[in-house]
């Protein structure tokens, strides 16, 4: 599969950066020791191996999936080899007792990299994942920024997302709230971050579950309305390690909008998708169609799509990187932008944040209603809007 055919480009994005700035990303790397939370998610992956591959004194990987650790393991072997430095990886809630012990007796690392996420929209349809959801973006964030403070840590890089740019869902909120976090702890360690598009076929995505339809001999399914700007996961991972090796305090690094960073449609991808598997689209009416005909229309070469315009809750129209209140310096790199944030935040607001969530928890009882009254406290012009659909609700 050529990714990069498929979402509009014919070549990667940061390889002139790469050319000026990898001889002094491998020396660092190399005499450097790395901790990667979240280390076996798409994005996880993509990080673990641009360090892997540049021999680090140490590696250590977290992740609460055993099984995705498991395929990370053997994908590096099978990829790179061995290298002589600490390689292990500790399936691990980051969140438990259990990691903390673990940091306790092993937390001397130079760069701590957070790419742990609850990344979805549909993950605010309810109360409850909700919660979990401000737990893992916001409150696991500041725990493990603490961690690596007092242990010594160099610098710490947390992954954030285009969505936090003037949120119009609960997930890129959830994402600018933890920006507020990390602006309050860049008082006591070196942070930088990272927003950058979707990561074209990471777990859980839409273009990933193309791969998943075919396999089980189910119709496409695809917007026809939003348009995004995609990275491959080795292009996301190269920018989180720039970001965390390279990244003053309080830089967030971005890829520049450009002619090669190609805005697409879903049902665009899924149309070139299916001629790359060698399959012509036929579009369909309704579900009811696309699912009876997905019986009969591959033995004829064709695979029926849904094709539909968005209404679900917490989609955004466009893609940014920045605002307008945000300070750029686009010349530092040639494909890279990064903004560069000064040390504001409100400690009034972060401690009232602290003391909603904690207030509700210990109710053990709280509303959608509620957290999403607390967010447009946090995020003045916080732009979501209720449909009352989510996309549980679509095939």
């Amino acid at each position: 599969m050529d990714i990069l055919e498929l979402i509009g480009r014919n070549k990667a994005l940061f390889s002139e950066d790469l050319a000026v700035c990898d001889e002094e990303l491998c020396r660092i790397v190399s005499q450097s020791s790395f901790l990667v939370l979240g280390g076996a998610g798409s994005i996880g992956q993509a990080v673990s191996k641009e360090i892997f591959k540049r021999a680090p004194c140490k590696l250590h990987i977290v992740d609460i999936s055993e099984n995705n650790l498991v395929e990370l393991v053997r994908d590096i072997r099978s990829s790179f080899g061995y290298i002589d430095g600490d390689f292990q990886t500790f399936a691990l809630d980051i969140g438990s007792i259990e990691y903390d012990v673990f940091f306790a007796a092993d937390g001397k690392y130079d760069y701590v990299l957070n790419l742990s996420a609850l990344k979805h929209v549909r993950s605010e349809k309810d109360p409850y994942t909700l919660m979990r959801m401000i737990d893992v973006n916001v409150f696991n964030t500041d725990k493990t920024i603490a961690q690596a403070i007092s242990a010594g840590a160099k610098k710490y890089f947390c992954v954030s997302t285009d969505k936090a740019a003037n949120p119009v869902n609960m997930m890129g909120a959830s994402k600018r709230i933890m920006e507020m976090f990390l602006m309050r702890r860049s008082e006591e360690i070196n942070i930088s971050t990272a927003r950058f598009a979707n990561v074209a076929f990471s777990d859980g995505s839409l273009l990933h579950g193309f791969n998943q339809r075919i396999q089980k001999s189910q119709p496409l399914v695809a917007p026809s309305d939003i348009k995004r700007y995609f990275v491959t996961p080795e292009e996301s991972g190269i920018l989180c390690l720039m970001s965390c090796v390279f990244g003053n305090n309080r830089d967030v690094f971005f890829p520049k909008l450009s002619d090669s960073l190609h805005l697409t449609t879903f049902s665009d991808i899924a149309v070139k998708y299916l001629a790359q598997q060698g399959y012509e689209t036929y579009e369909c009416d309704n579900e009811d169609e696309a699912r009876a005909l997905v019986h009969t229309l591959p033995l004829e070469g064709k695979w029926p799509c849904l094709f539909t315009p968005s209404d679900t809750t917490g989609e955004k129209d466009f893609e940014e990187f920045f605002t307008e209140n945000e300070v750029l310096d686009m010349e530092r790199f040639e494909n890279l932008g990064v903004i560069e944030n000064a040390p504001g935040f409100d400690t009034r607001l972060i401690n009232k944040f602290e003391i909603a969530i904690a207030t509700m928890k210990a109710s053990k009882a709280w509303t959608k209603g509620e957290i999403v009254e607390l967010f447009f406290d946090m995020i003045p012009g916080f732009g979501h809007k209720e449909t009352g659909k989510y996309l549980d609700g679509k095939m």
